[in-house]
């Protein structure tokens, strides 16, 4: 079983995955850190030096080869894997494959990420929340349409990370 987490960044997918692998007893994958160990460079050095266009086909690669593996796993992708080429298309036909959206809301997701600007290349320029929060309202209007197309959409807001490793449990049983 491959369990695949979706949402925007900062939605919580890397913290929610942990323990949910840790609960399944499942390895844990961190999509950007594949890459980023595959690249030997950050996230924010790949944007820098090659731009998000490379990142994006580097990003389907390795979500190409994730998928085709036959081992089981908990993946938590980055907030726009599903989004672009035909990564959800991958997900979805790939064998074995439940596809969890982790639904943030805005004001909390806006709270997360203006402290975490440094380390996010896309919205390292957004200095101020209402900024911010304009940034994550457009992109969340974009991107809900592929994220809805989850398995399973679990609202995090007011959730603790083991409420949410039982949600997902309880789908999956």
């Amino acid at each position: 079983m491959k369990i695949i987490l979706i949402g925007y960044m900062g939605s919580g997918k890397s913290v929610v995955g942990k323990a949910l692998a840790v609960q399944k007893q499942l390895p844990f994958l961190d999509l950007d850190e594949e890459i980023s160990r595959r690249e030997k460079k950050s996230i924010p050095e790949i944007f820098s030096d090659a731009g998000e266009i490379y990142f994006r086909r580097k990003e389907a690669e390795v979500l190409k080869e994730l998928l085709e593996q036959e081992a089981n796993f908990v993946l938590s992708l980055g907030g726009g894997t599903p989004c672009y080429g035909k990564n959800l298309e991958l997900i979805k036909n790939a064998a074995h494959t439940h596809t969890v959206f982790l639904k943030t809301g805005l004001e909390e997701l806006t709270a997360r990420l203006i402290k975490e600007r440094e380390n996010r290349p896309l919205i390292q320029e957004f200095d101020t929340p209402a900024l911010l929060n304009d940034f994550i309202r457009k992109h969340l209007f974009e991107r809900n349409y592929y994220y809805n197309q989850s398995d399973l959409s679990l609202v995090t807001d007011d959730k603790s990370v083991p409420q949410l490793v039982t949600e997902i449990e309880n789908y999956l049983n």
